[in-house]
């Protein structure tokens, strides 16, 4: 799903050379221990059950971040909660420097992990999470690719929340007072953008797993 109704006009278009050079993707995950992750799943997966999904999906898209990482020449940064960062590197990757996420709601771990982002100097940052495993490498390209020209990309999730947020431009607003995971999500998102006057471009629509309901999408992915 492609939305043509940008706030306003895309930003002046950049160079290759400087998008390769200044592009960040970081993955939000959660060590997957039984019962502390995953839990709205629990009821239909059983603790267990639903930490081996978490740790599934999570190798998944660490792969295909170390996958961008090398074709694009983007920075992988992977952001945890629970466990420690010896435990993430033990089940992830010694290649990895894994960084906390801290505390606070999703909202402030998300305004942190930016800001450490732009403090760096990355002008093209991407914040994925482990919850869709229909996320591409190729789309994870075309959302580096349309932030040389919007400010804000959003990939909008079947249960009305985002699986995918990019950035050009500091924009700490549009995680301040959010329902994280609410329905209208989205739409409150696309409001805060709307008045702080982001040019913005929308993915296609895909599916999350973090509900029961969300389980039958699994069998799109005979592999995970």
């Amino acid at each position: 799903m492609r939305w043509s109704g940008q706030f306003r006009p895309a930003r002046e278009k950049t160079t290759t050379l400087q998008i390769v050079l200044a592009e960040k993707l970081i993955i939000f995950t959660r060590f997957p221990q039984p019962g502390t992750t995953k839990t709205r799943l629990i009821p239909a997966l059983g603790a267990p059950g639903a930490a081996d999904l978490q740790r599934r999906m999570s190798e998944g898209i660490v792969h295909r971040g170390r996958e961008l990482a090398t074709s694009r020449g983007a920075e992988l940064e992977l952001c945890y909660a629970g466990g420690d960062a010896a435990l993430v590197r033990t089940w992830l990757g010694e290649d990895l420097a894994p960084v906390p996420q801290g505390e606070g709601n999703l909202g402030a771990r998300m305004t942190r992990a930016f800001a450490r982002a732009w403090q760096d100097g990355f002008q093209r940052v991407v914040l994925v999470g482990a919850d869709c495993p229909a996320l591409s490498v190729e789309i994870l390209h075309s959302a580096f690719a349309a932030l040389a020209d919007f400010d804000l990309l959003l990939g909008p999730a079947s249960d009305g929340g985002y699986y995918l947020i990019g950035l050009a431009r500091p924009a700490p607003e549009l995680f301040a007072n959010q329902a994280w995971g609410d329905r209208t999500l989205l739409a409150a998102t696309l409001a805060v953008a709307k008045g702080m006057g982001l040019s913005l471009q929308l993915l296609e629509e895909l599916a999350d797993i973090d509900r029961p309901e969300d389980l039958h999408h699994l069998g799109d992915y005979p592999d995970l």
